[in-house]
């Protein structure tokens, strides 16, 4: 069943719009509705939320919690709402993914709110350190801003985008149609298991992934800077974006995804390079 992913700045009424689709999903389509709260999974890991969205490593475990739950609880017959920043467009392609792999559709609700208005709210609100409620710091709420990167429709991952300004009545039918009215987009080679594995295809799979991590390394050590062009692909580019990684790093990327490709492999060894790439490109921008 469908996944809804609420996106916005601090205090632009995320929790509120969850709730707000709770109730219409449950009261009015007897869904069976699961909300997946970042506030609740701040507050079980007994972490400060301001001292949290300044610690990137910490923030890092929170989201791989939140992705968890969302995963652990998708099914045929629960709606899942997830409650929470999701800021990151390399970790909102994620989720589409990992929805996409398991047949549901998805949507983007957006709520837009100037930072003017976010912040008058969240000084304005009670802070409720157990509920996660938590007033924002200013320098945690202009950090969070700064760094939010905003949905956009042209994205496959947040489209069907729905965008709700704070004024604005919850679009509850739009919702509803984006979620039911349509197919699931059908799971790729990446996100589905192949009937026959070619024979050779654990061999190229470490040659490929081995030789784009040397690729990106050489293009380190030589000081290059820019996207690292992949040889022999057209148009296959590694976006560092300003970031450069160790070996160590690299490795554990090339680890993570082998394990993945492993237990769903492709008759197709083609595709290798540009599902590594891919797969790259989405974890250096989470």
């Amino acid at each position: 069943m469908p996944l809804v992913v609420i996106t916005g700045i601090p205090a632009s009424g995320k929790t509120t719009r969850a709730s707000q689709l709770k109730e219409y999903l449950e009261k009015e389509l007897k869904k069976t509705v699961h909300v997946v709260s970042e506030n609740e999974v701040i507050t079980s890991s007994n972490i400060n939320k301001n001292a949290l969205y300044l610690d990137s490593s910490k923030e890092k475990e929170i989201r791989s919690i939140i992705k968890s739950q969302v995963q652990r609880l998708i099914g045929p017959d629960t709606v899942v709402i997830m409650d929470a920043a999701n800021y990151i467009k390399g970790y909102r392609y994620e989720i589409y993914c990992m929805s996409k792999s398991s047949k549901t559709t998805q949507c983007t609700l957006h709520c837009e709110t100037s930072p003017t208005v976010a912040w008058e709210f969240n000084t304005s609100r009670e802070s409720d350190k157990c509920s996660g409620n938590e007033k924002y710091t200013r320098e945690t709420f202009d950090a969070l801003v700064m760094r939010y990167e905003a949905p956009d429709n042209r994205n496959r991952w947040d489209s069907p985008l729905v965008v709700v300004q704070a004024e604005d009545n919850l679009p509850v039918e739009k919702l509803a149609s984006a979620l039911f009215d349509r197919k699931p987009p059908p799971p790729n080679l990446s996100t589905q298991n192949a009937p026959l594995s070619a024979t050779n295809y654990l061999h190229e799979l470490d040659r490929i992934t081995q030789e784009i991590v040397m690729v990106i390394l050489s293009a380190q050590n030589l000081g290059l800077e820019g996207d690292v062009k992949i040889p022999g692909h057209h148009n296959l580019n590694v976006m560092l974006n300003g970031n450069k990684l160790t070996a160590a790093q690299l490795g554990r990327h090339r680890r993570q995804f082998l394990t993945y490709s492993k237990m769903h492999p492709s008759s197709d060894t083609s595709q290798v390079a540009s599902l590594f790439v891919q797969y790259l490109n989405s974890s250096i921008s989470a």
